[in-house]
């Protein structure tokens, strides 16, 4: 624990946030920029004398749940947690399951890219986020409920589609369905208490014989197909370029499928993305 270093960031980081940022008035004494001690104390569910000796490097080691309220009460980011809990000598308490928030940076990215479909997946293959794209090139991810949105139970356990298509009719089926089932043998490993993990794997062993298999060669990888061609029922085939760009702390991944310029999968999206989720090929 460097007690120094962990009173000088606390300082650093009271010092930045405005009363305002927590819901507190301003008030027309206060001579200090940011939070007084005691507005942090209050705000972590800490006594001020032990916040203050914490500041001032004379508190003794702090514990998980301590440096949790602070996090809260000072507005941490991810790294500035870890980096506390690392000058306190604490180690992070890792999520029991994996992280389904998602962040609004990506959020705000998945809606400027209007020319390419993308989607957020958590470690278990929950799609988390999409964008308007997505939704007209796979399905209408708001009109499913939390747990169809599981990309292992539609392949596994899904119901086929016209002409046997399974999971948007996408060319890579196959290789997604072993490349997904090791991802979540590594997933599961990540989390082992999670009882919503293994709930999942206990439904895909007894309802897939093809999971099963897949499950019991205990491989492991880690990244799908780059090219795949979706089977759309409305324009026809599409066939897109698949970048997965890893968000590391919250162990989710944004995948995004474009198509080359000026070829016939890119016009296809054009039309995907005015048509949206109508289905124009639906019996009227």
């Amino acid at each position: 624990m460097d007690k120094r270093e962990l009173g000088a960031f606390l300082r650093s980081r009271r010092e930045r946030i405005a009363p305002a940022d927590v819901g507190l008035p301003a008030g027309p004494r206060r001579h200090t920029p940011g939070l007084r001690r005691d507005e942090v104390a209050h705000l972590a569910f800490i006594s001020t004398e032990y916040y203050t000796r914490l500041e001032q490097a004379r508190a003794p080691h702090p514990s998980r749940e301590v440096l949790e309220g602070l996090t809260r009460a000072l507005r941490l980011t991810d790294s500035e947690r870890a980096h506390l809990h690392l000058l306190a000598g604490v180690e992070p308490q890792r999520p029991v399951g994996p992280p389904r928030a998602v962040r609004q940076s990506i959020l705000d990215l998945l809606y400027r890219l209007p020319q390419a479909a993308a989607i957020v997946l958590s470690a278990t293959h929950e799609v988390l986020a999409w964008n308007d794209l997505a939704c007209a090139l796979m399905e209408d991810f708001s009109a499913l409920p939390r747990r169809d949105r599981n990309l292992l139970r539609r392949v596994f356990l899904g119901p086929k589609g016209p002409g046997g298509r399974r999971l948007y009719g996408v060319s890579d089926v196959d290789e997604f369905a072993r490349t997904s089932a090791k991802q979540l043998r590594a997933a599961a490993a990540r989390y082992p208490d999670d009882p919503e993990v293994a709930g999942l794997v206990e439904e895909l062993l007894s309802g897939s014989e093809e999971f099963r298999t897949l499950w019991e060669s205990h491989d492991i990888v880690d990244r799908v197909a780059l090219c795949k061609t979706f089977a759309h029922p409305v324009v026809g085939a599409v066939s897109v370029n698949c970048d997965v760009l890893d968000i590391a702390d919250r162990d989710q991944q944004v995948v995004i499928y474009t198509a080359q310029p000026g070829s016939p999968s890119e016009e296809a999206l054009r039309l995907l993305s005015v048509l949206g989720t109508q289905r124009m090929d639906a019996p009227g």
